[in-house]
This record gives C-alpha cells, sequence and structure tokens, in this order.
C-alpha cells in the first residue's frame, strides 16, 4: 500500500510539472477528468464519419468496392507520409537502424496496397465498371495528390522529370519548372501543343501551389537527400541498403505493375484499349520501363537499371 501511495504521488508530482509548463492547473485538469465521458472505440476511430464518406455515382453495385478500395489507398498513402516525416523531419541524426526500421514500415504498406489489387482486379464485374466508369470522367487514380508527395518525399526531383527532359533541364531552375517537366504530365499533356487536358487542369487548379511548397520543403531533406547526409559507414550499412532498394522496387515496379495488370483486365484489349478516364494512353504512361522512374539509382547496377521495369 505504501509503495502504491509513493507511485501515485510521484505521478501527481509528474503530472503537475506537466501542466505546470502548459500553465494548466493540476486541479483545473483532473476536475475535467472528473466530468469527462469514457471514451470509446467508435468515438475514437470516428467510425460513423468514416463509414458516410462512400457516395458511389451510380446504382452499380460494384462502384462501392471501387469508391471504398481507393479510399483504402489514401489512408495508407497518409500512413507512408506520416513514416517519412519520421526520418525527413527528424531534427536529431538519423541512425542507420532507424532509417532501415522507417522504410521498412513504409514498405510493408506497400506490400499491402500491392497485394491488395487483387480487390480490384478480382472484386468488380467488368461489365459493371464499364458502366459506373464514364461517370468519373475526367477523375483519375493519377489525382492523388498524396502519392504524388510520397514521390516528391523520397527522391530528388531530377528523379521525376520526364525522361525525355532529364539530360538538358536546369537542376538550378524554378520549382515550377521541374513541375512542368514531371514524369506524369505526359498523361495529360500534349507534348507537341502543349495543351493539357481537363485532368491536368483541375489537378493543377487544386494542388499546384501546395505541390511547390511541398517540394521545396522536401528538396534538402527528402529521403534520397537524408540517405546521402548520413555518415558514411551508415550509407554502407547492408541492411539500409536492403530496406532502401525494398522500398524503391515496390513502389516503383511492383506497385506500378499490380496497378497496371488490374487496369489491364479492364481496359484492355490489345489495339482495342480504352483510354483512361482521365484521357491517358495509360500502358505507355503507367509502365515503368518507359517512366524509369526510380528513387535511388545509385544503388543500382547498370543492369538492373537498363532493365529496370522487367526484372
Amino acid at each position: 500500500m505504501h509503495n502504491r501511495n509513493m507511485e501515485k504521488e510521484e505521478l501527481l508530482k509528474a503530472l503537475e510539472a506537466k501542466y505546470e509548463k502548459l500553465g494548466v492547473p493540476l486541479n483545473s485538469m483532473l476536475e475535467g477528468l472528473l466530468w469527462s465521458t469514457p471514451i470509446t472505440y467508435w468515438d475514437y476511430i470516428q467510425t460513423d464519419a468514416l463509414l458516410g464518406l462512400q457516395i458511389p455515382r451510380t446504382t452499380e453495385k460494384d462502384e462501392m468496392v471501387f469508391i471504398m478500395y481507393h479510399q483504402v489507398n489514401e489512408l495508407l498513402f497518409k500512413m507512408v507520409l506520416w513514416e517519412i516525416d519520421q526520418i525527413s523531419l527528424s531534427k536529431e541524426t538519423v541512425s542507420a537502424e532507424k532509417f532501415s526500421k522507417h522504410l521498412m514500415r513504409i514498405s510493408r504498406y506497400f506490400d499491402m496496397l500491392c497485394n491488395s489489387f487483387e480487390v480490384m482486379a478480382e472484386g468488380m464485374d467488368v461489365d459493371q465498371y464499364l458502366k459506373f466508369r464514364n461517370t468519373l470522367t475526367p477523375a483519375s487514380g493519377f489525382q492523388s495528390a498524396q502519392y504524388r508527395k510520397i514521390e516528391f518525399a523520397s527522391t530528388e526531383l531530377i528523379n521525376l522529370i520526364d525522361v525525355r527532359y532529364r539530360d538538358s533541364i536546369d537542376r538550378n531552375s524554378s520549382f515550377k519548372n521541374a513541375f512542368d517537366h514531371l514524369y506524369w504530365q505526359a498523361a495529360g499533356k500534349d507534348h507537341k501543343t502543349g495543351k493539357k487536358s481537363t485532368l491536368i487542369n483541375l489537378f493543377e487548379k487544386k494542388y499546384m501551389g501546395d505541390f511547390i511548397d511541398f517540394m521545396e520543403d522536401y528538396n534538402e531533406c527528402n529521403l534520397s537527400k537524408k540517405f546521402k547526409q548520413l555518415p558514411e559507414e551508415f550509407q554502407k550499412d547492408p541492411n539500409l541498403i536492403k530496406a532502401m532498394r525494398h522500398y524503391d522496387y515496390t513502389v516503383n515496379v511492383k506497385w506500378v505493375m499490380a496497378h497496371y495488370n488490374a487496369a489491364g483486365k479492364y481496359l484492355g484489349g490489345g489495339d482495342k484499349d480504352l483510354e483512361a478516364t482521365g484521357g491517358s494512353s495509360w500502358r505507355k504512361y503507367m509502365h515503368p520501363k518507359f517512366q524509369r522512374r526510380i528513387f535511388f539509382p545509385y544503388l543500382w547496377s547498370n543492369d538492373e537499371l537498363k532493365n529496370w521495369g522487367t526484372f
């Protein structure tokens, strides 16, 4: 009993010190606890709000699968960004162990995303999909702002530039210039005329300012830059290198090919391929061998780089 009272006294002292720093009297905080209601699972998780976010546009039942699947993706993207920030925004020197830990968490989230594509590939009737997809034009999964931020937070901007312009673009030019030459611009812009599709115009109207600020914020603290700032012995850590390569391959080959193969089931047909809802030529836009998007090219051999997306 004496030990228990001592523990309670120490706890109260610690609480008093904490709330004193915040300028809140301990008695006020304790009185607040007296009148507060118990927390419940549904209040903490906000279940009712979460389950009220699915609003189909058609009467096709499988549209609900499509909506919920993409909402799950966005939640996982948020988890990825949260983990990236544990490395990128850390004020302390990040150890190889911590770097690896968070990278593997991120990779597991993308493993979930890759494995979950069966929900799309096998979970909807093709005829239902082809009916409700026309109501989505010009919206596209291309317009996931969080996914674009994951890319910006992972690598140097030059690695996200359209492969046709990487040798000629000025690395010291403005962030707006870099934005205009990002690889995914090819999905919604005629590079002969410069005319942008509605897909791109709406996306830029909503997010371009936010993206440019984000690009600038992570220019010196993206995962690749943080890796290069580590002490040399950390950069040679085999577990860290393995984690970096796993993340790079999972995001830029495995995840992309899972998406590509799922799209093939619903849009594919050889010479009769349907356009994506955003209007893009999805086979060339999506396949990693065309885009050659690689977060950490210095961690891959010449042969691996040459055969990117085919191994």
